[in-house]
């Protein structure tokens, strides 16, 4: 009888090591593979939620729905705002509330492709009235042409076409200095 308790005492000290080992070794696993989701991943797999996006520069937050998500931007439909919405390049957040432990799976190659630039000639193909959100200013007018890391804006009135005799000004903005791009 003593010797049965001294087996049972073993197996199940034996078994509270294999299973403290095991969950070490998950942990360390679960660990590992966190480290690999990049952003975007989390991102898209919170479309259709509720988000705060904290913008660089000091910008005031951006809160909506995340309607959609791209290789680095995003789209938030803004909330209290009807039809606006705002693409938002990832290269501008600081921070993002909302997000819950979900990540998706890695984008496919179509969607690894669809960049920033390429949402901008988009809506320069358009020709959709925009403010664009810099730190500091906020340019208001038509997106004309997308370069490689570069937009050129011309600026004039919301109500008004983009029209030469319209137009004040055409600024030439970096990528890198988008904050977000909103409908107006």
């Amino acid at each position: 009888m003593r010797w049965e308790r001294l087996f049972a005492d073993l197996e199940a000290q034996l078994a509270a090591e294999v299973d403290a080992d095991l969950r070490a070794e998950v942990a360390d696993r679960v660990r590992a593979e966190l480290a690999q989701v990049p952003l975007v991943d989390r991102l898209r797999a919170h479309v259709g939620a509720a988000v705060v996006l904290h913008l660089a520069g000091g910008a005031a937050p951006l809160a909506g729905v995340l309607a959609d998500v791209g290789a680095d931007w995003c789209v938030l439909a803004e909330e209290g705002a009807s039809s606006r919405s705002a693409l938002v390049p990832l290269a501008a957040l600081v921070g993002v509330g909302g997000l819950s432990r979900r990540a998706a799976a890695p984008a496919g190659e179509v969607l690894r492709r669809t960049t920033v630039g390429a949402a901008l000639r988009a809506l320069a193909r358009d020709r959709a009235p925009v403010r664009v959100l810099l730190p500091g200013a906020e340019l208001v007018g038509t997106l004309d042409r997308v370069g490689a890391d570069h937009v050129d804006v011309a600026l004039h009135a919301l109500g008004e076409a983009r029209r030469p005799g319209a137009v004040r000004e055409v600024r030439t903005v970096p990528l890198a200095a988008l904050l977000a791009v909103r409908s107006a």
